[in-house]
């Protein structure tokens, strides 16, 4: 099974797979369905990927005419008519383009008001140069295309306890499953990878704000800095925002979080 073959099928087509491959492992069905339950769906972009183009990332931001000078730098900006249909479970908007926006500052979270911009589709915009009299640093540009969707879990704690080997049997059979995925550079949606910390925890924790039922922080999007960002040698910018907040595309108040090591 190769990775092209896989990146169209549906959530419930990949899900009957995991269930037989899992049967075949031994693992119970309660265990399955369990496992299932925690998963949250996710889309991944990658450098030169089978495409379409999702999102640009370094350089300049592409910004209205009138629109204020952001306060940090520029990471990337998301097409978001160009995402799949329903590959994340986040009230994302259908089109337009989300601007992303952090400075490289590793440890540090925060709830920031301008750290995710949304332009409307049919907006003119134009790239605004830096200003190199003490503005924000800009990263190098790449192009990142629609990867795949697949789902993605909660980070687990490793020991060698019957239940963390079981979890690892789960993970085995379902990378069985979807076979091989190339190098991600951006994901929005799902689970955060994570160095150190988790970002959604650390959000909830230090940020705390009136939520309603169902109205959580989550996990809007990650960027793997590598090469694209000189400052730091691996670095990962996490981007959490209230459900509540992005279905109205309000962004003053997300949480930014970078982790490195």
């Amino acid at each position: 099974m190769t990775d092209t073959e896989t990146v169209d099928e549906t959530p419930a087509a990949r899900a009957a797979r995991f269930r037989v491959e899992a049967a075949a492992r031994g693992i119970p069905a309660a265990e399955v369905e369990a496992y299932i339950r925690t998963a949250r769906p996710a889309v991944y972009l990658a450098e030169d990927g089978p495409g379409p183009v999702v999102a640009m990332t370094g350089g300049n931001p592409p910004l209205p005419e009138g629109a204020p000078a952001p306060t940090a730098a520029f990471v990337a900006a998301v097409d978001c008519a160009a995402l799949p249909p329903g590959a994340t479970d986040l009230p994302l908007p259908t089109e337009g383009r989300l601007l992303f926006f952090a400075d490289p500052d590793p440890g540090s979270g925060a709830v920031v008001a301008d750290a995710v911009r949304y332009i409307p589709a049919g907006t003119p915009s134009a790239e605004r140069p830096v200003d190199p009299d003490g503005g924000p640093d800009t990263y190098r540009r790449a192009r990142l295309d629609f990867c795949f969707h697949q789902w993605s879990w909660p980070w687990r704690e490793e020991d060698d306890d019957e239940e963390s080997q079981r979890a690892a049997e789960l993970e085995s059979a379902w990378s069985h499953v979807v076979g091989w995925r190339p190098h991600w550079r951006f994901q929005l949606g799902g689970e955060p990878v994570l160095f150190n910390w988790d970002p959604v925890a650390m959000a909830r924790d230090e940020a705390p704000l009136p939520v309603a039922d169902g109205d959580d922080w989550t996990l809007l999007a990650t960027w793997r800095g590598e090469d694209d960002c000189e400052e730091l040698e691996a670095g990962l910018f996490h981007w959490v925002i209230r459900r509540a907040d992005l279905a109205a595309l309000c962004f003053d108040r997300l949480y930014v979080y970078v982790d490195a090591f």
